[in-house]
């Protein structure tokens, strides 16, 4: 495999998903819900998802945002 074809992958498969959680308006608020004792808002809850199981987090955040949830 070459340099370009390792660093395309890395690009489409872990900051793609990355980028589109981090701009998609459906993602949620980047500060925490008032009341919760949490320190993270739910757009970080899905980077960190996104961030630790590349493509299949961000299959999981497409499922959610179809489906509706809340």
């Amino acid at each position: 495999m070459s340099p370009l074809i390792g660093w395309i992958a890395v690009l489409v498969l872990l900051v793609a998903p990355l980028i589109h959680v981090a701009v998609s308006p459906r993602g949620g608020p980047f500060a925490p819900p008032e009341g919760t004792r949490c320190p993270l808002g739910p757009r970080v809850g899905w980077l960190v998802i996104v961030l630790l199981l590349g493509p299949l987090g961000w299959l999981v955040y497409m499922a959610r945002r179809r489906g509706g949830g809340e």
